[in-house]
C-alpha cells in the first residue's frame, strides 16, 4: 500500500511513501504521518490518499510513524486545499502550511548523540569542540539550542560539522510535538469523607493545633459548593494558606490533589436567548433568504448601513444551532470581531468561539479540536477560520463581503476567502450568505444575472434617515489658510456643536503616521527607502521615518543629503498629525486614534472600541479600521478628511473602493435616534463618484462603473491573472518576464498586457516586473492558461540564468 503525502513546504507536487505492514490499519486520509524528506529531515505530512499500485521508476521511502489516532482534517478540507492550490497557482504544501495551526506542522530538530567509541580523550579538539564534547560525555545527548547555550553563540553549525567529521558524535533527527495541553492542579475530597457522617466526624474531632488547615478545609467546602470544581490556586487564595499546609491535608488523605487538562480559553455557559423581534423589513428579508436558499446555494443580502443585517444573521444562526449544525461567520478584520463577538455571545453563550491569528498556537489547537468534535457550533473569525475542521457545517456568513482584506496577499496561498468559502460550501452542501451595504461589483453582477440569490434592505432600522452628506471644497478654505486643509473651519464648527450635544465624532483618513513624506524646502529632495522605491512616512511620536512596504525605519534627517539644507516641509497628513491638530483646535475634547500603529495586542482593538462605546471619548480618528461594520449608538458626525486621496490610486477598482469606503464610513453616523451628518472634504467636488456618495446611490454607481468595466474588459467581464517577477537585478527580472511573455503570447497573445513595471517597482531590495492576463470567464482558456504558466515556471526554474528569479502568480489580484 502506498500513500500520497502533502508536506508543508512550497514543493511542486505531493510525494509518494510506502505504508509499512505494521501501520496499515492506522494510515488513512487526513492523519499526520512522520516522513523523511531529503536525506535526513523529518516532517509531519498529511495523508492525501491511499493506493495499491507501486509507482514506476523509484522505490518510495517508508512512512516512519503515524502521529494521530484519527484524522486531523476531513476529506472535504483536502479537496478545498487542492482547489485553492490549482486555482491560485500555489502548492498544496503552501495551503497546508496556511491551514494548520503552527503546532500541527512539526519539523525535525537535530539531536547530537555522543559516540561511545570515541572515548574521553578530547586533547585533539579545539576549545569550542572540547566544551561540546564535555557536555556530550555528561549528558549523552544535546539539542542544537543547548549547544548554542554552551558556546553562547548562534551559529554553531561549523563546530557541530567538525565534531561529526571527527566522529565525536552522531546527528539524528527527531520530530518534536509542540502542542502541550494546559494542566492545572485541582483539589477534591478523599473518598473516605464523601458522606456527610464521615465529614462531620472529621470536623468535630479536629485538632486545635491545626487551625490553618481547618480554615483551608472550610474554604474548600465553600468553593466546592459555589464553583463545583476547586483549583489549587483559588483555594490557597481564598484560605490564605500555604502550599505546605495544603500538602499536609493531602498527606493525611483528607484531600486529593490531581493535575487535569484545562481549556486555555474560558467559555460561557451554553444557552440560546434571542431576545429581540425583527422589524417588518428584517422579517421579510429573512423569509426571502430562506426561499432563495431552496434553489440557490449562495444569496447576497444587500442592506444599507444600519438596516439591521446582523440581527437577520442571528436569527439564521439560531435556527442552525437548534438543528445541531455548525455556522461559520466570516469578518474581514480582527478589529471587527471584538464588537460582534459580544453581541453573539449575548445570544449564544458558550456555543460560539472566535478564531484568528492573534491567538497563540496552543489556543488555536484547542479551538481546532473543539470545532472538529462538533462541540463548538458557531465560529466567528477572519479568513483563516475557513480552514477549520467543521464536523457538520451548514451555513457560511460572509459579512462585509466586498472587503479587500478577504484576499490574502503574501505569502502564498493568495486566496480570496469569500470565493473559497463558496467552493467549500458547494462540497459540503452548505449555504453561503454574502452581506454588505456596498457589495463588490462582481457579487452584485452575479446576483443580478441570477447566479446568486438577491435580497435587499433599503431602509435603516427604526425608520431613521440615511445621513445627510455635505461636500466641502477645500480649495476655498485652502486659499484663506494658504496651505493644504486638514480640518476645515466648517468641520471644526460641526465637531464643536456635536460634542456640546453629548454626541461623538469619527474622522476618517486612510493614511497612518504623521506625514506621508518630507520634502527639502530648498531643493525639493524627498527621502526614500533604501530597500523600496517609495517615499518614507514620518512618525512624529517615534521621531523616525518608516517604510510602510518593508518596515525599515530611519532617523529623521537633520540635513538634506542633496543640498545640505536643514529645513524640511511636512507634506500631506496622516492620522497621527490629525490627532495632534485636534488637541490644538479642541483642547477639551477627548481624542483617540485607531490605526495599526496605535492598536496592538490581542485585546487592544476591543478595549478602544469599548471605551468609545461607553462615551469616554468624544472623537475617534482612524484609518479603514473605523469603516468596517462597527456599530456606535452615539456617533452623529463623520468627517472624511481627504476624499481626493481615495480617488487617485492607479487601479481599475479605484472608484469602486472609494465609493465603498466613503459610503461605509458615512454609515457610522446617526445609527440611532436621529439623522446623522457627514462632511466630505475634497478639492474636486464635481467628481462623478462623489455625486453617487451624496445620494447614497449604489445602483446608480453600479451602472456607471459597469459601463467602463465592460468597455475595457475588466472583472466581472473577465478573470485577471497577474504574474510578478522579482530579482535584485532589474535586468534579470525584465529578461525573465519577457521570456515568459514571449512564450505565452504564442497561444494567449490577445490576452496579455505587459511586461511592465508596477507603480512601485522595487520592494524589499527586489525589482518587480509584471505581466497581466485578461482571460475570458467562460470556456477552457482559464485552465489552459494556468497549465501553460505552470510549464513556464518549471522551465524558468530549470534554467540556470533564471533560477534565482522569484515568480509570483496571483489569481484575481486586488
Amino acid at each position: 500500500m502506498f500513500a500520497e503525502i502533502i508536506i508543508p513546504l512550497a514543493l511542486p507536487k505531493t510525494y509518494t511513501y510506502a505504508v509499512p505492514e505494521n501501520l496499515l490499519m492506522q494510515v488513512m486520509p487526513g492523519v499526520r504521518v512522520e516522513v523523511v524528506f531529503g536525506r535526513q529531515k523529518k516532517y509531519a505530512g498529511v495523508v492525501k490518499s491511499l493506493f495499491a499500485e507501486k509507482p514506476q521508476g523509484f522505490d518510495p521511502k517508508p512512512i516512519q510513524n503515524v502521529l494521530d489516532a484519527e484524522p486531523v482534517v476531513h476529506e472535504a478540507q483536502l479537496e478545498l486545499w487542492k482547489w485553492i492550490a490549482d486555482y491560485y497557482l500555489c502548492s498544496e504544501g503552501e495551503v497546508m502550511a496556511a491551514a494548520l495551526p503552527t503546532h500541527f506542522k512539526l519539523s525535525s530538530e537535530t539531536i547530537l548523540m555522543f559516540n561511545e567509541e570515541y572515548g574521553d580523550d578530547f586533547s585533539a579538539l579545539d576549545d569550542e569542540e572540547f566544551l561540546i564534547a564535555e557536555g556530550l560525555l555528561l549528558k549523552k545527548e544535546l539539542k542544537l539550542d543547548e549547544v548554542q547555550d554552551i558556546l553562547d553563540v548562534t551559529h554553531v553549525y561549523p563546530v557541530v560539522k567538525r565534531l561529526i567529521e571527527k566522529k565525536v558524535c552522531l546527528a539524528w533527527e527527531s520530530l518534536k510535538e509542540r502542542y502541550v495541553p494546559k494542566r492545572e492542579t485541582f483539589i477534591r475530597m478523599h473518598p473516605d469523607y464523601a458522606h456527610d457522617e464521615q465529614l462531620s466526624a472529621l470536623l468535630n474531632n479536629w485538632s486545635a493545633r491545626a487551625p490553618k488547615q481547618m480554615e483551608l478545609l472550610l474554604s474548600y467546602l465553600h468553593l466546592v459548593k459555589t464553583e463545583g470544581q476547586v483549583k489549587q490556586t483559588d483555594l490557597l487564595k481564598k484560605s490564605g494558606a500555604s502550599a505546605a499546609q495544603l500538602k499536609g491535608l493531602v498527606d493525611k488523605n483528607i484531600l486529593i490533589a490531581e493535575k487535569l487538562s484545562v481549556d486555555r480559553i474560558r467559555y460561557l455557559p451554553r444557552e440560546v436567548q434571542v431576545d429581540f423581534t425583527l422589524s417588518p423589513q428584517q422579517e421579510t428579508a429573512l423569509q426571502a433568504i430562506k426561499e432563495m436558499f431552496v434553489d440557490k446555494p449562495v444569496c447576497l443580502l444587500h442592506g444599507v448601513t444600519s438596516s439591521g443585517k446582523t440581527q437577520v444573521y442571528i436569527k439564521l444562526i439560531e435556527e442552525q444551532i437548534k438543528k445541531g449544525n455548525q455556522v461559520l461567520y466570516l469578518l474581514p478584520e480582527i478589529a471587527l470581531t471584538a464588537q460582534v463577538i459580544r453581541r453573539l455571545q449575548h445570544h449564544f453563550g458558550g456555543y460560539i468561539a472566535i478564531y484568528h491569528s492573534k491567538f497563540n498556537p496552543n489556543e488555536r489547537v484547542e479551538i481546532w479540536n473543539k470545532i472538529k468534535s462538533g462541540e463548538t457550533k458557531v465560529v466567528l473569525g477572519a479568513r483563516s477560520a475557513l480552514f477549520l475542521p467543521f464536523e457538520n457545517l451548514s451555513m457560511i456568513i460572509v459579512d462585509e463581503e466586498q472587503d479587500s482584506s478577504y484576499k490574502q496577499q503574501d505569502p502564498a496561498p493568495r486566496y480570496h476567502a469569500r470565493d473559497a468559502a463558496i467552493y467549500y460550501a458547494s462540497k459540503l452542501g452548505a449555504k453561503v450568505l454574502l452581506g454588505s451595504a456596498t457589495p463588490s461589483l462582481e457579487s452584485y453582477f452575479n446576483a443580478k444575472s441570477g447566479k446568486y440569490g438577491l435580497v435587499e434592505m433599503n431602509e435603516r432600522y427604526g425608520g431613521i434617515l440615511m445621513p445627510a452628506i455635505e461636500i466641502l471644497d477645500t480649495r476655498i478654505a485652502g486659499k484663506k489658510q494658504q496651505s493644504r486643509v486638514m480640518i476645515s473651519p466648517e468641520l471644526q464648527i460641526a465637531m464643536e456643536e456635536t460634542i456640546q450635544t453629548g454626541k461623538q465624532v469619527i474622522l476618517f483618513q486612510n493614511r497612518r503616521g504623521y506625514s506621508p513624506y518630507l520634502i527639502c524646502s530648498t531643493c525639493g529632495f524627498i527621502p526614500h527607502c533604501d530597500n523600496c522605491d517609495v517615499t518614507l512616512t514620518y512618525h512624529k511620536l517615534l521621531h523616525r521615518l518608516q517604510c510602510h512596504y518593508c518596515g525599515s525605519s530611519y532617523p529623521k534627517p537633520l540635513v538634506c543629503t542633496a543640498c545640505g539644507s536643514s529645513t524640511w516641509t511636512e507634506k500631506n497628513f496622516g492620522t497621527e498629525r490629525i490627532e495632534e491638530e485636534l488637541h490644538l483646535l479642541l483642547p477639551d475634547a477627548r481624542v483617540a486614534r485607531m490605526d495599526i500603529d496605535s492598536v496592538k495586542g490581542k485585546t487592544a482593538h476591543d478595549s478602544l472600541i469599548q471605551i468609545f462605546e461607553q462615551q469616554q471619548l468624544d472623537i475617534l480618528v482612524g484609518t479603514q479600521m473605523v469603516v468596517k461594520g462597527l456599530d456606535f449608538d452615539h456617533v452623529n458626525l463623520v468627517g472624511i478628511l481627504d476624499a481626493d486621496g481615495l480617488l487617485s490610486f492607479a487601479d481599475f477598482r479605484v472608484y469602486e473602493r472609494a465609493f465603498q469606503l466613503m459610503e461605509q464610513v458615512s454609515g457610522r453616523a446617526g445609527r440611532k435616534e436621529k439623522q446623522g451628518r457627514v462632511i466630505v472634504q475634497t478639492s474636486n467636488p464635481k467628481h462623478p463618484v462623489l455625486d453617487f456618495v451624496l445620494r447614497h446611490d449604489y445602483k446608480g454607481f453600479y451602472d456607471f462603473e459597469m459601463e467602463a468595466r465592460k468597455q475595457f474588459h475588466y472583472p466581472p467581464y473577465s478573470r485577471l491573472l497577474l504574474i510578478t517577477f522579482k530579482h535584485k537585478l532589474k535586468e534579470k527580472a525584465e529578461s525573465a518576464a519577457h521570456f515568459v511573455a514571449n512564450n505565452l503570447s504564442k497561444v494567449l497573445g490577445k490576452y496579455i498586457i505587459g511586461p511592465a513595471e508596477p507603480v512601485v517597482n522595487r520592494v524589499k531590495t527586489l525589482y518587480l516586473v509584471e505581466i497581466l492576463l485578461k482571460l475570458p470567464k467562460e470556456g477552457n482558456v482559464n485552465a489552459y492558461a494556468r497549465q501553460l504558466l505552470h510549464q513556464q515556471m518549471a522551465i524558468l526554474q530549470n534554467d540556470k540564468a533564471f533560477r534565482s528569479v522569484i515568480i509570483q502568480p496571483n489569481a484575481d489580484p486586488i
